[in-house]
């Protein structure tokens, strides 16, 4: 048995920062971290990397027609929501991560879902106190009240520099007078039919029947949501004709909505959670996602290591026990902090990653039944969609939207053309239930009133000697562990491409299995990993959809690319300099 040597530079470089920091302060207000003196300080062009070309492409002609990466968001995120209904909605809810170059401030945007003011602890239990399957996914009654369409508003008005109607008219135009539904698109409404309600099923199998690739898939009572929504703000949805048929249809259909939960609906803003890793500067989603926590555990566990990866597979290895002990804490402690208590500094410091990190050996796995077990906990879609945007003024704008599962709870109110979400499947429908992703449940998870349930999704940004790198991705317990692969790759010299293709790993605390894709692991480290003890399990089919860009200020260039596993796309136009 080989145990791990703690790095004591480690501590020595978190007291050196600060100190790094006022020295060059005018410089660090100015340039992101990694820049020199003959750096370029502003991208040559625009970048958007989304899960669908037209999502791009709207994004795109907003940043053409004068907007900002703020603009551009608010055009991505609505039409998203019409061509990639699997993955987010104007029925759902997500966070945005911003950037803003001219003073280098940042901040989350929380537009998550809220459990109605009806929702009680025990409401999808039964009268033994056990969680009833499905209750909390299919139909009204596993949605919360949606945060999308608030936080389009609040980013327009607050950020955008673009009137909201022209920011969401091409999402208008997208579902009015449709698009060509692809084979993925096709595939998921083969697989969700049967969860349809007749107004969904209506919408996405026109005569009864499921669409061919290439038929015109057109969303009107949906283009009309949207544009009361781009004429009259949030009065367009939270109150007026859209809520009246989302409250009767809700209501007809056994949810529990009340017109007091649509019209008192609030956007959080949030400070990131912000961490080094080597001389890299890492910004994340904080507490209601516990995806910025686990990166930073994860990251600073690996810096007290001296984690490095020459193909043995130990560096794989010890990514999963970091990953093990971050996970094991998202499920102790972490829920939407307006309602828990969190102990936040504690956990992402640097004191409590050496510690973390000493129970870390280099040649054994860490059965997740020994740690100490998880006090009081909580748990959190691979149906969740993510875009990055970088403007030619260093703007920047990671987010990541869900309706939680695949079409979400399947239910559409009749003449609204939303899709709600099942985003209560997200809290702990008790506190010895696992929800759809298998990741277990909690007290300071559990259901209440007004509460956000806790998610995974992790818009990050990440900047050093190689670059600025927005990225994200959905994937439901298994975001921030593909975020982090990315922010490895990355840090390691990978180009974007490489970032959003390469294969992928999981582990999650419980259950204790090291999930991986085709590719993986070599042979070589598959055999390594199982004689350290690991339990290994070869998925049959890739996952996640990571969406990037990247800017480099030394080289002056700009990159974005899409997944492969996805039908997304991401594209740079450079623009001429100005003298």
């Amino acid at each position: 048995m080989t145990s791990i040597v703690l790095r004591h530079r480690f501590d020595g470089l978190a007291a050196a920062r600060p100190i790094r920091l006022l020295l060059l302060l005018s410089l660090a207000l100015l340039l992101p971290a990694g820049f020199s003196a003959s750096a370029a300080d502003k991208p040559p062009g625009n970048a958007v990397a989304s899960a669908h070309p037209l999502a791009t492409k709207a994004g795109l002609d907003i940043l053409a027609a004068g907007g900002n990466a703020f603009d551009a968001a608010v055009a991505v995120t609505a039409a998203i929501a019409v061509v990639e209904p699997t993955g987010s909605g104007i029925g759902g809810g997500g966070f945005w991560l911003l950037h803003r170059a001219s003073d280098r401030f940042e901040t989350m945007v929380d537009g998550r879902e809220v459990a109605p003011f009806a929702a009680t602890p025990t409401m999808y239990q039964d009268a033994s106190g056990k969680a009833i399957d499905k209750a909390s996914r299919d139909g009204p009654l596993s949605a919360g009240i949606p945060g999308e369409p608030a936080a389009l508003v609040y980013l327009a008005k607050k950020y955008g520099k673009l009137p909201l109607e022209k920011s969401l008219a091409p999402a208008i135009e997208l579902a009015k007078d449709g698009f060509a539904v692809d084979a993925k698109l096709v595939k998921a409404i083969e697989q969700n039919q049967a969860r349809f309600s007749p107004a969904a099923r209506a919408v996405f199998m026109p005569g009864g029947k499921v669409p061919t690739v290439g038929q015109k898939l057109r969303q009107t009572d949906l283009a009309a949501v949207i544009k009361r929504l781009a004429d009259k703000g949030l009065p367009g949805f939270y109150d007026g004709e859209t809520a009246k048929r989302l409250l009767a249809g809700v209501s007809e259909a056994g949810g529990i909505w009340s017109a007091d939960d649509l019209h008192r609906y609030t956007v959080v803003e949030r400070s990131p959670m912000v961490t080094w890793f080597r001389d890299y500067r890492l910004v994340s989603a904080p507490p209601p996602s516990a995806g910025g926590l686990a990166l930073i555990e994860t990251l600073q566990q690996l810096e007290a290591i001296g984690w490095s990866d020459v193909g043995d597979g130990v560096g794989k290895h010890l990514v999963v026990e970091a990953l093990r002990r971050a996970y094991r804490d998202r499920a102790a402690w972490l829920g939407d902090p307006d309602f828990v208590r969190i102990p936040l500094a504690r956990l992402a410091s640097r004191s409590y990653a050496l510690e973390l990190a000493k129970g870390i050996v280099r040649d054994k796995a860490t059965p997740s039944a020994s740690l100490p077990p998880a006090p009081l906990g909580a748990p959190g879609g691979t149906n969740t969609s993510h875009f990055s945007v970088i403007d030619a003024d260093g703007n920047r704008v990671a987010a990541t939207m869900s309706i939680n599962l695949s079409f979400g709870s399947a239910y559409m109110a009749p003449g609204t053309g939303i899709l709600l979400n099942d985003e209560m499947d997200d809290f702990a429908a008790s506190t010895t239930a696992s929800n759809a992703y298998g990741l277990i449940g909690s007290e300071a998870n559990l259901v209440a009133p007004r509460k956000r349930p806790l998610s995974t999704m992790s818009p990050t940004f990440i900047e050093g000697p190689n670059g600025v790198l927005v990225l994200g991705t959905p994937g439901g317990s298994r975001i921030a562990t593909m975020v982090l692969l990315g922010v490895l790759n990355f840090v390691n010299g990978a180009d974007v491409k490489t970032i959003v293709a390469a294969p992928r790993y999981h582990h999650q605390y419980l259950p204790d299995v090291v999930q991986y894709e085709p590719g993986a692991f070599s042979p070589e480290e598959v055999g390594r990993l199982t004689a350290m003890g690991h339990e290994l399990k070869l998925l049959d089919s890739t996952y996640g959809n990571l969406q990037a860009v990247l800017w480099r200020p030394a080289s002056d260039t700009l990159e974005a690319a899409a997944d492969p596993r996805g039908v997304g796309s991401g594209e740079v136009r450079l623009l001429k300099r100005r003298d």
